[in-house]
This record gives C-alpha cells, sequence and structure tokens, in this order.
C-alpha cells in the first residue's frame, strides 16, 4: 500500500481550493531558499518537479506552483491513523515508511481484489486520501505493483505477468536500483529489467560484487523471499540543517549543532532510547562532506553529555572553508 503524492494529498484534504493546482512541499516552503522537494503533486510533477529536487529548481520549472512547508507533525498524525486501518484489516503488517507498508493477506478468507477494495475504501472514508495497491506473490513484486497504475491504482500480479508486465519496465523501476546503478547498466545496454534478466549472473557479480550482483540478477527475474518485518529497532536518530546562505561564522555552526542534538535528545527520550555513538556531519560550500564520530563510555540519553560529544567531534574538523550543512547522528541502543 503506498499513498499517493501523500503531503500533498494531505495539504490539498485542509486546502480544498488547491485540488487541481500544482502543490509543491519542501523545507519552509519558500521557493527563493535553500532546500529540497519533499513530495510534489501529480500536477506539479508534469512540470518534471520530483522529490529531493532542489526547491529554487521547481520554481523555475513551475513558477505558479503553490510552495507550502512541510507540516510533519500532520502528516505523521494522519500516517497513524492509515497504518492503524490496515492493522484492522491484516496484523501481519511491515512498515516501511510513512506513507507506505505491506501486508501479508495470504489467510484472510477472500480475493485479493476484495482486500485492496476494502484498504482503498477504508482509507477514503477514514482520511479522505486514495491510496494505491500492489498485490503480488512476494514484496519486490508487490512494491513495483503498487506504482504501475498510480493515483488511486490497483495492480495484482502473478508470476505469469513477469515477461508481460515487469520486463518491458525501466531498470530503474526495480527496487533498489537508483540512479548510480542505472548510469552503469546504460553503459553496459542494459536499460529494462528483462534485457537485465537476460544478463549472466557471472557479468553482473563482475560489475557490481557478489552481493548487489546477485541481488540484481534475482530481482530481475522477480525472485524474492525477504519476509515481512513486523517490528524492528531503530538504529539511530538524527538531524540535520543546511543553512540558508554558506557560513563560516563558529558561533552559529555551534549554535545549530546545539539544537539538532537537543532535537535529537528529546526524540530517543520519546521512544525510549539511549545512545553511546556520536557523530556529526559537516557539508562545506563545495559540497565536500565529512563526518567525525566519538564513542561515549556508556550508553545515556542526557543531553550535556551528548551535546559535549557532539562539540568534541566538531572540534576536529579544520573549518577552513564556509559550511553549507550541519547533522548529527546517535547510535542507539534499548
Amino acid at each position: 500500500m503506498d499513498m499517493d503524492a501523500f503531503f500533498a494529498a494531505v495539504e490539498e484534504r485542509r486546502r480544498p481550493e488547491l485540488a487541481g493546482r500544482p502543490v509543491v512541499i519542501g523545507g519552509g516552503g519558500d521557493p527563493t531558499k535553500r532546500g529540497v522537494v519533499s513530495t510534489a503533486s501529480y500536477e506539479a510533477r508534469k512540470f518534471g518537479i520530483h522529490s529531493a529536487l532542489p526547491l529554487q529548481t521547481a520554481r523555475k520549472l513551475c513558477p505558479h506552483a503553490v510552495f507550502l512547508p512541510v507540516d510533519y507533525e500532520e502528516y505523521v498524525r494522519v500516517s497513524a491513523q492509515i497504518k492503524e486501518i490496515l492493522r484492522g484489516i491484516s496484523p501481519l503488517m511491515e512498515d516501511v515508511g510513512i506513507d507506505e507498508a505491506f501486508l501479508d493477506i495470504s489467510d484472510i478468507p477472500k480475493s485479493s481484489e476484495e482486500i485492496a477494495r476494502e484498504i482503498k475504501e477504508a482509507i477514503k472514508a477514514g482520511t479522505g486520501l486514495t491510496c494505491s495497491i500492489g498485490i503480488a506473490p512476494n514484496k519486490l513484486l508487490a512494491k513495483i505493483s503498487s506504482e504501475l497504475q498510480k493515483p488511486d491504482g490497483l495492480t495484482i500480479l502473478t508470476p505469469d505477468d513477469l515477461e508481460t508486465r515487469i520486463w518491458p519496465l525501466a531498470v530503474r523501476k526495480l527496487w533498489g536500483v537508483g540512479p548510480k546503478t542505472e548510469g552503469y547498466l546504460r553503459e553496459m545496454a542494459i536499460l529494462t529489467i528483462g534485457e537485465l534478466a537476460g544478463t549472466a549472473k557471472e557479468i553482473l557479480i563482475e560489475h557490481f560484487g557478489p552481493s548487489y550482483g546477485n541481488y540484481l540478477y534475482e530481482a530481475s527475474r522477480g525472485i524474492d523471499d525477504s519476509p515481512l518485518v513486523t517490528h524492528w529497532e531503530p538504529k539511530s536518530a538524527s538531524r540535520e540543517t543546511t543553512f540558508q546562505t554558506d557560513t563560516d561564522n563558529w558561533q552559529a555552526i555551534a549554535r545549530c549543532l546545539a539544537e539538532l542534538v537537543k532535537e535529537v535528545v528529546e526524540d530517543i527520550h520519546c521512544r525510549g532510547y539511549k545512545g553511546k555513538q556520536v557523530t556529526v556531519k559537516i557539508r562545506f560550500s563545495d559540497f565536500q562532506t565529512l563526518t567525525r564520530a566519538t564513542t561515549l563510555k556508556e550508553p545515556t540519553d542526557n543531553l550535556e553529555l551528548i551535546r559535549k560529544a557532539a562539540f568534541l567531534c566538531l572540534a576536529k574538523f579544520e573549518l577552513k572553508k564556509r559550511v553549507r550543512l550541519v547533522g548529527v547522528r546517535l547510535g542507539l541502543i534499548r
């Protein structure tokens, strides 16, 4: 189950006048300042706007778009409603993000289409939002199929559909293939999932190593035996901020880091975790990105101890260039 343009849809629900207009959610909602697109409505996507695109670029592509700030608290609240609806249909749910989830419906005594319709109707009734659903023998194919008929789609795949419906797709549609891998595959004259499936395993391992090469070989053939993970423990908590203007002001950098540490500690307090490894990330104006880390003697959720550790990390950087971004990550232990 994958929600349709989730952030933008939530904003359109509470601002009905936005319906049918290109809506872009990202940063503080000001496209003249730094920030990236979190979600774009389908109307905005027609102009080439997509997630992770700089807001300033999105504004050039569509100057008349409506730009709004990210309201993460509201999106989390609505997401919790949706996940509660899904658990009511099947308790075997893997939560894979704020706007998507996998469900195991094997033991539900209804047809796949009946279950999908029930999910879509319940989400629509409870939140006013639409979702797209993919049903398939495994998570990999279900994920791909959920994206085939967006928005408000429903796609049911069987193993017999692999050659006709999956293999003609671009390799980028394969779960786990990003822009870098897409570029490497293009250089190998592999443009579709079917062409990838027709490539010898030895060649893929030679180019991508044994682990990822094997994954590409099996995934292109629709093979995926990964189980649903109904509970997981987060490995870290992190925050980062991009300055509106690159800065070499140490006090400004330090204040920003202190605030990020405070947010991370508040987060782990709420979730009942402690941290032991503290990592600080600095991205300079030329986009060089460096990290420095330190390990505490004992796991802790003490703000002062974690802040001191973060500043020890900051002191390890040579701040000879202007700074674009500051981040902090805390390795977690229950």
